[in-house]
């Protein structure tokens, strides 16, 4: 029973790897580049992010050499902010922006940036299928060029744009 579960929890955490199907990771990734803060301009529905305005991600190094992910968001309905601290480590290469993010133990997502502004000012990020985009950019806000830009090579690798929420990042509550 032991060698059961240790297979089992073996296999929920190895690497998954998973990008939808004509997605792919940028290359010539820099992870030093990335750190820092970036605010959620849009996503996908999910239950972790419900509800969630003036979202952010905040990249650091930790000492073990993994990243801390630490994302923040205002809870409207709780009127209150919350927190969710998690690590990221590289999926594959390290040159190649797609890495596996963790908020529980050790249960792994994919996080794979495939499109990545040369002067790293914005990012556009999916996990393992069509159910999970995002937007981030260095700034709260862009252009609606930009937007524009998003929306239409989302719908074309397959992502339901008419699912995207456009996050609130103006006048955050203190």
């Amino acid at each position: 029973m032991k060698n059961i579960l240790a297979a089992l929890l073996l296999c929920l955490s190895a690497p998954a790897a998973a990008q939808p199907e004509g997605v792919t990771a940028v290359e010539g990734f820099k992870l030093d580049r990335y750190l820092g803060k970036w605010y959620e301009i849009a996503r996908m529905d999910h239950r972790f992010e419900r509800g969630m305005s003036h979202v952010t991600a905040e990249y650091s190094m930790r000492e073990d050499g993994k990243v801390r992910v630490l994302n923040r968001g205002y809870k409207t309905n709780k009127s209150a902010w919350d927190d969710a601290e998690g690590k990221a480590r590289f999926a594959g290469a390290e040159d190649l922006g797609h890495l596996e993010v963790s908020f529980f133990w050790i249960f792994y997502g994919d996080y794979v940036i495939f499109e990545l502004d040369p002067e790293y000012r914005y990012a556009w990020i999916s996990g393992p299928n069509t159910g999970y985009l995002w937007f981030l950019s260095r700034t709260p806000t862009v252009s609606d060029a930009l937007k524009a830009e998003f929306i239409g090579r989302a719908g074309a690798l397959g992502f339901d744009t008419s699912e995207l929420i456009f996050v609130d990042q103006k006048n955050p509550p203190q």
